[in-house]
């Protein structure tokens, strides 16, 4: 065949991510507070959009028709990939999505979005809320400080490093720093230090654990030299070297066991009794509920105190549309109500994708939800995409970045998904079950017999679970249990 230009007619298919498909899947994957903020901005750009306050009774338009219907998601709106590998993007169908926007300007029948899927539940109080009541530690600090201080230039240092300490309530910047940020002398620096220290609770402005310790010694007139001593030599109290710490500190078993037991009663993290500074923001909000109901099953529901509630004003748009408005705004309109259209039937398919996949999750994992951790099952994404007929990416981008309050707890859907070990029975067991019975193995063990890594193996095996002595060490290393030897130097220590 002779080499040369020619041209070629060929037809071929692709998948095309329209801008509505990208703005489903991100949809999909925000979790209900970025719900919040995308409607917001959506608010804001669409005039004809409403933050509407529907009733479950009422929702829908003058004529009580619901635009967002509450039945099972449909084949038209979700369809299966299959079992393809990779992450397949196109995992919602938004033909019907694309169908209502060409259609939505000649659409009659308006309602609201207002996630009012499942039963059984009152809306649940604001978890942010609550912990923005609480007091941080720096505001704890700075109601001391000026009664403390001599003068306002050093209740103004001892409260730049009252903002320095960590929620532990421990300063890591060093003096010299705040010193030449300040611009004061060391000595000042130092007053200042003095002033953080002597406020409440007693501990808060130690640079390091056995600072924390001392002052609170100090605090109970505990500190002579034999507590000095045993402040001073935390690292053999860790490695249980009872001997040597008793000549160190020149005292006999009974003196050494008071020093110890007062050694533990005092707190190491003294900061940690009050909320973080950024408590509100980092507060987890569920965005699935669960409750056993008196039937014996379960009662599932979005959590309506998260969810933005919409309603398109039809009036506005009637009364924009007949006002005698030229062709380019009349487009600009019937453009704006295909948009707020799509977002509802959006928000509204998303509200019933999470629904059907958390539904799935609690079913798979009942056992864990009516007799905890030890029953956790071992469950992929892709059992609970098969057993929903949707792809791996959808369960994927559902179960990310939510939660889910149940009596247990709150828990991200994501920690329902448990890689498993092999057991007698066949069903396979949970890595987080394995794990829960390590702990119990481990905390119920005799302190003159520390159970081994190879002993915890054999246990487990004669209660049907087939594990190797370095996955027994794996998994006790992962939950921060220590080895035998390390076990038994504690458990020497508690036994003084």
């Amino acid at each position: 065949m002779a080499l040369g230009p020619r041209l070629d007619l060929r037809q071929t298919q692709s998948l095309v991510m329209t801008p509505q498909l990208q703005q489903a899947i991100k949809l999909l994957a925000a979790s209900n507070l970025e719900i919040e903020s995308f409607v917001s901005e959506a608010l804001e750009a669409n005039p004809l959009l409403e933050a509407g306050s529907v009733s479950r009774e009422d929702s829908g338009n003058e004529s009580g028709e619901s635009e967002t219907p509450r039945e099972e998601p449909t084949a038209d709106l979700l369809i299966a990939q299959g079992g393809g590998e990779g992450d397949a993007p196109l995992d919602i169908d938004t033909s019907a999505l694309d169908r209502d926007r060409d259609t939505g300007a000649a659409n009659a029948e308006w309602g609201a979005a207002d996630g009012s899927a499942g039963v059984g539940f009152e809306d649940l109080p604001d978890i942010a809320a609550t912990r923005a009541g609480e007091t941080t530690l720096v505001e704890h600090l700075d109601r001391q400080i000026g009664a403390l201080a001599v003068n306002a230039r050093e209740a103004f240092a001892a409260r730049h490093i009252a903002g320095l300490l960590d929620e532990a309530g421990y300063l890591h910047t060093s003096l010299d720093e705040i010193t030449a940020d300040l611009g004061i002398s060391r000595d000042e620096a130092d007053d200042a230090l003095t002033v953080v220290q002597m406020c409440d609770p007693t501990g808060v402005g130690a640079r390091d654990l056995a600072e924390c310790l001392a002052l609170q010694a100090r605090e109970a007139d505990r500190f002579d030299p034999c507590m000095r001593a045993l402040i001073d030599n935390l690292e053999l109290v860790a490695r249980g070297e009872v001997a040597k710490l008793k000549r160190l500190c020149e005292v006999d078993d009974e003196d050494f066991a008071d020093m110890l037991g007062e050694l533990r009663g005092y707190d190491p993290r003294p900061g940690l009794a009050f909320a973080p500074a950024a408590a509100a923001a980092n507060a987890v909000v569920p965005d699935v509920l669960l409750s056993a109901n008196d039937a014996g099953g379960w009662d599932i529901a979005l959590n309506e105190a998260t969810l933005p509630r919409l309603i398109v004003n039809r009036g506005y748009f009637v009364e924009l549309d007949s006002g005698g408005a030229d062709k380019a705004t009349k487009g600009w309109l019937k453009e704006k109500l295909a948009d707020a259209h799509w977002l509802i039937r959006a928000l509204d398919q998303r509200q019933k994708t999470i629904l059907k996949t958390a539904a799935e999750i609690v079913k798979q994992q009942e056992g864990f939800f009516r007799r905890g951790v030890a029953e956790l099952r071992p469950l992929t994404l892709r059992d609970v995409a098969t057993e929903i007929d949707m792809h791996e990416s959808t369960v994927s981008r559902v179960t990310s970045g939510k939660y889910l309050s149940c009596d247990r707890g709150c828990f991200e859907l994501k920690y329902f998904f448990s890689s498993g070990v092999a057991s007698s029975d066949g069903e396979g067991a949970s890595a987080e079950a394995i794990k829960a019975r390590i702990r119990a193995l481990t905390e119920a063990e005799d302190p003159k017999k520390v159970l081994s890594d190879q002993k915890l193996a054999d246990m487990l095996k004669e209660e049907g679970f087939d594990l190797a002595r370095r996955t027994v060490a794996k998994y006790r290393e992962a939950i921060g249990i220590g080895s035998s030897a390390e076990r038994r130097r504690l458990k020497k220590l508690a036994g003084i």
